[in-house]
C-alpha cells in the first residue's frame, strides 16, 4: 500500500478528498479569515484556500488570508496572489508570525516528518485563534494487507501513527477532540483528524493520563467509554463522526 506521492499533483488530489467536503460548509468557509499551511510544499493546497469563493449564484471571493510554511527559499505562489504570503522555516519550530492568530491550521502529508509532535502541536496551538480549527491528514504506516501486517518506514519518519495515538497526542497538546471529526477506513492508509483549539492548553505528556483527559472532557464519547472500561482507549471500541456526517465504527477493523 503506497502511502507517499510521486508528484505534488498526486498529493493535492488526495487532499481534495478532505478539502471538497469542507467546502460544502458555507458558514464555516466564510468564517475562515486566515489560515496557515504547515509544510505547504509548492502550495497547491494553499492555492485552493486562496482562491475560494462563495457558492452563491454570483460567487464572491472569500479572500482568505493564507500563509504557507516550508523550508524552501521561496514560494512563487506568494507573488501570484495578494492574499498569500510565505514563511521560509521549519514548521516544527515556533512560527514567526508575530502576534497573528490563525482561524485554521492545515497540515496534509507533512506531520509524519515531525520529530517532536508534542512541541510542534503546542506551537500550533499557540498561534491558533480561540475556537480555531486544526486539520491533519497523515499516513498510517502499520497496516494489514492480504491478512498480513505490513510496516513501512520512510526516510525522515520516526513515528508510526494510528488514529488512537494521534488523538492522544492532540488532546494532551491542547486540542479538543470531543467535538472533532475523524476518518480512517480499512481500505486506505490515511488518517484524517479535524479538531478544535481547546481552552485547557497543552499538558505535560509525562504525567497526563487518559483519565486526566477524560476528566477535562476533551475526548469523544466513545473514547471516554473505552477509558471507563479499560483505563485506556481501544480503537475497536471507537465510533467517530466524519465531516460528511458518516459514522466510522472500528469494531471489525
Amino acid at each position: 500500500m503506497k502511502i507517499m506521492f510521486d508528484t505534488p499533483e498526486q498529493s493535492h488530489a488526495q487532499s481534495l478528498q478532505t478539502l471538497n467536503v469542507l467546502y460544502e460548509y458555507d458558514d464555516f468557509m466564510e468564517s475562515v479569515g486566515s489560515m496557515i499551511d504547515m509544510g505547504c510544499g509548492p502550495g497547491l493546497d494553499l492555492e485552493w484556500w486562496a482562491t475560494r469563493t462563495t457558492r452563491d449564484e454570483n460567487p464572491q471571493p472569500l479572500n482568505i488570508d493564507c500563509t504557507g510554511v516550508d523550508r524552501a527559499v521561496s514560494l512563487p505562489l506568494a507573488k501570484k496572489y495578494r492574499n498569500v504570503r510565505y514563511l521560509s522555516q521549519d514548521f516544527q519550530d515556533p512560527i514567526r508570525a508575530g502576534d497573528k492568530k490563525f482561524d485554521l491550521v492545515w497540515c496534509h502529508a507533512a506531520f509524519q516528518y515531525v520529530l517532536n509532535p508534542f512541541a510542534t502541536l503546542a506551537n500550533w496551538h499557540d498561534i491558533t485563534a480561540p475556537g480555531g480549527m486544526l486539520v491533519i491528514v497523515l499516513p498510517q504506516t502499520t497496516n494489514i494487507e492480504f491478512n498480513r501486517q505490513e510496516f513501512e518506514q520512510i526516510s525522515g519518519c520516526y513515528w508510526h501513527w494510528t488514529l488512537v495515538n494521534l488523538m492522544h497526542v492532540l488532546a494532551i497538546t491542547g486540542w479538543d477532540c470531543s467535538s472533532g471529526f475523524f476518518k480512517k477506513t480499512p481500505n486506505e492508509s490515511w488518517i484524517n483528524a479535524v479538531v478544535y483549539r481547546g481552552d485547557h492548553g497543552p499538558m505535560d505528556p509525562a504525567t497526563t493520563t487518559w483519565y486526566d483527559l477524560a476528566d477535562r472532557g476533551v475526548l469523544p464519547a466513545s473514547a471516554m467509554a473505552s477509558i471507563n472500561r479499560h483505563g485506556y482507549v481501544k480503537q475497536k471500541e471507537l465510533i467517530l463522526p466524519w465531516l460528511d456526517k458518516s459514522m466510522s465504527s472500528f469494531a471489525k477493523h
